[in-house]
């Protein structure tokens, strides 16, 4: 019996190349689970076959800094002179729907998060060893070694702020990550914090 009905918000995050898209993937691909996932806003052209909704939600760089202005954001960041943010009513209705948000986001959005959502669920996928992060970036191909170098100087400084999260979840393989990570929303639920008020709600109707 599920006490606590309200969604939760969880936040995969960490270095590039550990596997946050592979280990979200993989949550969604179990059956039976009331994930849901957080559609991005972006000011960039839409590219041949996004789907607005889907892939993103697209809007003009005007109506992105005007939603800026309005703090209609749960975070948000810049890269090569466009936005990209997480709509936070889109969240919020999610969540009241019981669904569990997931986000999957850069570590410098995790902190932005935590400022307007305290009960969110701040998870950081770590890599077993820094050797195997720099190991998944040369075998993604798409990068030079330059770029890589700089990824990995970044990784270094940013498992450093682990420690500003709610859990550590080392990606030694998918499967363990994504188990790991289910265990988590499971036992976040039974938190007497979060389900004392519906606990109480049922002793008395006895």
């Amino acid at each position: 019996m599920k006490l606590d009905n309200k969604g939760l918000l969880v936040v995969i995050s960490g270095p590039s190349g550990v596997g946050k898209g592979t280990v979200r993937q993989a949550l969604f691909d179990r059956t039976g689970h009331d994930l849901a996932y957080s559609v991005s806003m972006t000011s960039r052209p839409k590219r041949v076959g996004e789907q607005e909704g889907v892939d993103y939600f697209f809007v003009t760089k005007e109506e992105f800094e005007q939603r800026i202005a309005e703090g209609k954001f749960l975070e948000y960041t810049s890269f090569v002179d466009n936005y990209y943010g997480t709509p936070l009513d889109k969240v919020n209705e999610q969540l009241e729907a019981g669904k569990e948000v997931v986000l999957e986001i850069e570590v410098n959005g995790a902190t932005q998060v935590r400022e307007k959502m305290k009960n969110a669920i701040l998870i950081f996928i770590a890599p077993p060893t820094m050797d195997t992060l720099k190991e998944r970036l040369h075998r993604r191909g798409t990068e030079s070694e330059e770029i890589i170098q700089a990824r990995c100087l970044k990784a270094s400084k940013e498992v450093n702020l682990a420690s500003q999260y709610d859990y550590i979840v080392v990606n030694d393989t998918v499967k363990n990550a994504a188990d790991k990570i289910m265990a988590i929303i499971r036992s976040e639920h039974a938190k007497t914090n979060r389900c004392l008020d519906e606990y109480n709600k049922i002793i008395k109707e006895k």
